[in-house]
């Protein structure tokens, strides 16, 4: 290295230089894409755009591949321009080339490229996505390394390893409010997440489905339909004989409290007191739903399959409640199917929906598939499982409480970092 040309010297210095600048270009650029588009492009087939949203999906990942990379060419860069002065000037040019090299990777490795990735996001973003990649690759190990020991050291501390949301996506962290973190604020996040949704979701994923349906056979005798009329809690109950398949319509319990009032209630007054039921593809996008019953002047819809089977039903309020909240009543609040338990685990229903369980744990289970946890757990195993048994999907486990002949009736399940805080107590204890 004795005999390197200053040439040499000067071009390596420069390289490492570009180097640190590209990683600080690419940092800003991706973390300011606009992320509808980004997804609308990903969709499309875009592969720079699928590559991007893969890295910002991982973001853990990707601030450690940056870190490393911005570290180690500042580093060398340091340890370059520090030994070329020493060669030339002796110690007196330290004094020359530490603040000198300070300046350069400021402005040129750090301020301007943040300003231009700030300003031309898309542009380097899509492309700089691949190198970014095949550099977070080969960093694999270390970066694995590195989050062990920190893991380790946080624990030390008394703090939790990578303490966030799961259920977080960066389209949510690009809506989170900066600089107001009041409810008002987070609750007109949420309303912007759940428009999201409302593309990718499907009437299937949010219908009530066909075993909890509550409606009216017109096969029971008039004293029961009276007593079940008088106790439900709908507006708007589906009518039908023997089985739900055999729907004759949809009756509003307005037109019911009439008819009460009169004393003209029998089956052949609320047979016509029905409107003729509204039937839904379960295909269906919520969003192209949502304005259906705009059209149709309707709020609840009877759920089909391909075969024209009833499978569920949907309404507009859950529609609503999907984009808002729940607005229904108190009890809305807590969600039944899950009960918490003291070490931190949840005993869950086997018929709870996948979506509702993930909105209200911050859990990811797959919603692609099954929609039930009963469904989830049946997929997994292929077989209707006994008691205790116990398995693991993503990073939650599952363990099987009650199981009867044709599904799983409750499961308790956890995250291994939400017991790890308290299995460690016990064990210091």
């Amino acid at each position: 290295m004795d005999e390197l040309h200053p040439g040499y010297l000067v071009g390596l210095l420069v390289l490492l230089v570009a180097c640190s600048a590209f990683f600080s270009c690419v940092e800003t650029a991706l973390l300011n894409l606009d992320r509808y588009r980004l997804r609308l492009q990903a969709k499309q087939g875009l592969r720079g755009a699928r590559r991007s949203s893969w890295l910002l999906l991982h973001d853990d990942r990707l601030r450690g591949t940056l870190l490393i990379g911005r570290t180690l060419v500042n580093v060398s860069a340091a340890a370059l321009a520090s030994w070329a002065a020493v060669r030339h000037w002796g110690v007196i040019g330290l004094a020359v080339a530490i603040p000198g090299l300070t300046l350069l990777l400021l402005l040129f490795g750090a301020l301007l490229p943040r300003r231009y990735g700030a300003l031309r996001a898309e542009r380097v973003a899509l492309p700089a996505s691949l190198p970014l990649l095949l550099l977070q690759r080969l960093c694999w190990p270390l970066l694995w390394l590195l989050t062990a020991l920190s893991n380790a050291l946080l624990r030390l501390l008394g703090v939790a390893a990578a303490e966030r949301d799961e259920g977080r996506s960066r389209d949510e962290e690009a809506l989170r409010p900066a600089d107001n973190p009041q409810a008002t604020e987070v609750s007109r996040q949420d309303m912007l997440l759940g428009l999201l949704d409302l593309e990718r979701v499907t009437v299937n994923d949010l219908m009530i489905p066909r075993n909890e349906v509550e409606g009216i056979d017109l096969d029971d005798p008039l004293e029961d339909i009276v007593e079940q009329l008088r106790t439900t809690s709908h507006t708007r109950l589906p009518v039908y004989r023997d089985d739900v398949n055999q729907i004759e319509g949809i009756v509003h319990m307005r037109q019911i409290a009439r008819l009460l009032t009169q004393g003209r209630l029998t089956k052949d007054n609320l047979r016509q007191a029905c409107v003729e039921p509204y039937f839904v593809p379960e295909s269906t996008p919520l969003s192209t739903q949502l304005v259906n019953f705009q059209k149709e002047k309707r709020r609840i819809g009877v759920v089909v399959d391909e075969y024209g089977e009833v499978i569920g039903i949907v309404t507009l309020e859950d529609i609503l409640e999907e984009i808002v909240g729940d607005f229904n009543d108190l009890d809305s609040l807590d969600n039944p199917d899950i009960q918490a338990q003291e070490d931190g685990s949840f005993v869950i229903d086997g018929s709870a929906n996948l979506r509702e369980l993930n909105k209200s744990l911050g859990w990811q289970l797959p919603c692609d598939g099954p929609k039930t946890l009963n469904g989830l757990v049946t997929e997994a195993l292929e077989q209707i499982p006994d008691c205790a048994v116990c398995l693991r999907i993503g990073p939650y486990c599952l363990e099987i409480q009650q199981s009867a002949e044709n599904r799983v009736k409750s499961v308790r399940a956890w995250h291994p970092r939400a017991l790890a805080p308290l299995l460690e107590s016990d064990t210091g204890a």
